[in-house]
């Protein structure tokens, strides 16, 4: 079974196997649920709840902000105890809705009815998941009403769905492709009736043997709709890589992979997709995986969104006395923590905890020329290069040699024996220049 790929990329360590054989097991936040208004790319959405107001599960307690934003939804019943700034995983204090849990999970009217798509209009399809308040939850956080209306429905000729899960540790995607097949494909027979003209690849890492036989089995006989095998390879899931893996076409950072004909949503948004349309359930939960050597029991959790990290990491047995750092993510993109009070967001993907800081241990030194950087970097760049202009503050040098097409994956840095912080480099000079420009 060989798999198609691109060129660079690195081979870190999965450690998959202390969670990948773990079926996803619902939990029930005990604590105060809080939802960020920012939980997407885009404006902030606008409360339409306050203080005092009662409120059902799936309910709508915040508007989309403008065209690229998203509603969000409760995820339980109860009382609305504020609209405060809150901290959340990135470090960053947002504005929340604070919900306290009545623990009765009283439902909206028409919760979990079943809806045949096949009798709603594109704009009705896109209406739903527009007031579902889905987007990307392979991380980016994209407003997924957005991506499925390209400026020419008839010009998509792929819809991708992301299953490569390339992000060390993390099992969740995974584990939905094994308990919830017919849940993809029918999110993906909901995408492809917005495309008339698009066929549909569920893209599957090979280290994911199981997955791909359940799937390729469920799609035997459903028109326009195949399994395809990817290579294992980090950072194969990102998605440039993945439209390249699949299609052999090629996208950059000034274009949209609608350019190139092509939609891509990761896996749970594609259940969620099917849930909103299907099901009348709104985005109001994330599958999480909780895992590393320092996690005393590793889990994959259905997790309402709003309940606390801290409470989450509980109901795993928490984690062993030798843990010194827990990740928001997985270990190459992910976001350590100094408060684990923060919520579960539509993007919260992991907890990751490590007894060993290999960050830490190791003091950066000068670059040696090796060249590592550039065989591994996705994006055919030159990291050596950009390091030197990022560390002089000199933008338009890291600009000149395509700086901003790197998305910061982690490759060059997971590679780079002399432990320099390209990665952490990169990010500091594009955000400088991201915000010159907003200027």
């Amino acid at each position: 079974m060989r798999g198609a790929t691109f060129r660079g990329g690195a081979h870190p360590f999965e450690g998959k196997e202390m969670s990948k054989d773990l079926p996803i097991e619902k939990i029930f936040p005990e604590g105060d649920l809080v939802f960020p208004l920012s939980q997407h790319i885009g404006a902030p959405a606008d409360p339409i709840v306050q203080k005092g107001d009662t409120v059902l599960v799936g309910q709508t307690i915040a508007k989309a902000g403008g065209f690229v934003s998203t509603n969000i939804c409760s995820s339980v019943s109860g009382i609305v105890k504020a609209v405060e700034p809150r901290l959340t995983a990135s470090g960053a204090k947002l504005s929340s809705i604070v919900i306290e849990n009545d623990k009765q999970y009283t439902t909206i009217e028409g919760f979990g009815s079943e809806r045949d798509y096949t009798k709603l209009s594109k704009e009705q399809i896109r209406d739903i998941i527009k007031e579902a308040g889905i987007v990307g939850m392979g991380g980016a956080g994209f407003p997924t009403h957005v991506k499925l209306t390209p400026k020419d429905d008839a010009a998509i000729d792929y819809v991708l769905v992301n299953g490569a899960e390339c992000e060390p540790y993390l099992t969740s995607d995974y584990r939905m492709m094994l308990e919830c097949p017919e849940s993809i494909v029918g999110g993906l027979q909901v995408m492809l009736s917005l495309f008339p003209n698009a066929k549909g690849i569920i893209c599957i890492e090979d280290n994911k043997p199981e997955a791909i036989s359940i799937l390729e089995e469920r799609v035997r006989g459903v028109d326009r709709i195949q399994v395809k095998v990817l290579k294992t390879k980090y950072p194969q899931g990102a998605e440039r890589q993945l439209i390249y893996a699949a299609t052999k076409r090629k996208i950059n950072s000034t274009m949209l992979p609608a350019d190139a004909g092509c939609v891509v949503n990761n896996i749970d948004t594609v259940i969620s997709i099917y849930n909103a349309v299907c099901k009348c359930i709104p985005l109001i939960r994330r599958i999480v995986t909780v895992t590393g050597d320092g996690a005393n029991k590793p889990r994959n959790f259905q997790v309402p969104t709003g309940m606390s990290y801290k409470e989450v990491l509980e109901q795993a047995g928490g984690c062993t006395e030798d843990t010194i750092k827990i990740v928001s993510g997985g270990p190459m993109m992910g976001m350590a923590l100094f408060d684990l009070n923060v919520p579960v967001m539509k993007t919260s993907s992991a907890l990751l905890c490590m007894t060993k800081d290999e960050v830490a241990e190791f003091e950066p030194s000068a670059c040696i020329r090796c060249g590592r950087c550039v065989s591994v970097c996705p994006s055919k760049l030159i990291p050596q290069k950009m390091m030197e202009y990022a560390e002089s503050f000199d933008t338009e040098a890291f600009q000149a040699i395509h700086g901003m097409e790197c998305y910061e994956c982690g490759s060059c840095t997971y590679v780079c024996p002399a432990k320099r912080r390209l990665t952490q480099s990169f990010k500091q000079t594009r955000r400088s220049i991201l915000d010159s420009r907003r200027k």
